[in-house]
């Protein structure tokens, strides 16, 4: 198991200069995994952030987000033709990082939330694993992984559930594109978390983690003792990644609802987060 944390939970946009210090924080507290927001494509040197990776002795994967300029199923071409070369600026940036996941809600806007009928989602699906096909072949070409994330139902209204995710990558069938779970979405929009996590078996490659109230895990009401063991049942062995968020983070902050602190420092989340999910995995 690798044991990771989003720079989100101290800053956003990141920089050089913070990913530095964050990166040091991070491997100092135990951690063996950092993941790295991509909200603009410029926001950081990527050869600079490798070789402090690499001087941290971590692992490294990548996360995004489609906004209402990049939204894979638009009715827009061009909003969906920003999509893609987005995601393909991603998984560049991935590449350039030495990371093999980029993970996110890779398929529509983030907070783009109506109401749709069966026609017209099964026409959206069409479209997203059109596009989704593209960029997974992109994808596999520079040895990155796309895992598509549902969203809880405040945040989406297409993708919320691990079964509708199974079915995207079941149809895109590449090996470019699989699966992540994300614990706070799972605990708003799955009957049984442990459940999602055995549907998604084998597709699932991601995994984050953070309380009912997006904290440090094991200070809310996730029922981790469902997560726990449904990871051993399917032999899960990748990242477990911390996501929370500073209130900084304007690019989601609304779709996410971050208002307030979610600690009482984010080194006090990063601590109580790593030393929770370290227990119930040992």
């Amino acid at each position: 198991m690798r044991y990771g944390i989003n720079t989100w939970v101290w800053t956003s946009p990141l920089t050089n200069e913070e990913f530095k210090d964050i990166a040091s924080k991070v491997a100092k507290i135990g951690y063996d995994w950092i993941e790295i927001p991509l909200e603009g494509l410029d926001d950081i040197d990527y050869a600079q952030a490798a070789t402090v990776i690499k001087e941290n002795g971590l692992g490294i994967s990548c996360t995004g987000a489609l906004g209402p300029d990049r939204d894979l199923i638009s009715p827009d071409p061009a909003i969906r033709e920003n999509a893609k070369a987005y995601v393909r600026g991603a998984i560049d940036a991935a590449q350039q990082l030495g990371a093999t996941n980029l993970v996110g809600p890779f398929y529509s806007a983030v907070g783009r939330t109506w109401q749709q009928t069966e026609a017209e989602r099964q026409s959206d699906l069409e479209l997203v694993v059109a596009s989704l096909k593209e960029l997974g072949a992109y994808a596999a070409d520079h040895g990155v992984v796309i895992c598509l994330e549902p969203l809880n139902r405040f945040e989406t209204s297409f993708m919320n559930l691990a079964s509708q995710i199974a079915e995207l990558v079941d149809r895109v069938d590449s090996p470019g594109v699989a699966m992540m779970l994300d614990t706070f979405h799972m605990h708003i929009e799955e009957r049984n978390s442990g459940d999602a996590i055995r549907l998604a078996g084998k597709r699932l490659k991601h995994i984050h983690t953070c309380e009912s109230d997006r904290g440090a895990p094991g200070t809310g009401q996730v029922h981790w003792d469902l997560v726990a063991q449904a990871i051993k049942d399917i032999g899960y062995n990748g990242p477990l990644v911390i996501e929370s968020f500073t209130p900084k983070v304007k690019s989601i902050a609304r779709a996410a609802a971050i208002w307030r602190p979610l600690a009482d420092s984010p080194e006090a989340l990063a601590e109580n987060g790593y030393q929770f999910l370290k227990k119930i995995t040992a």
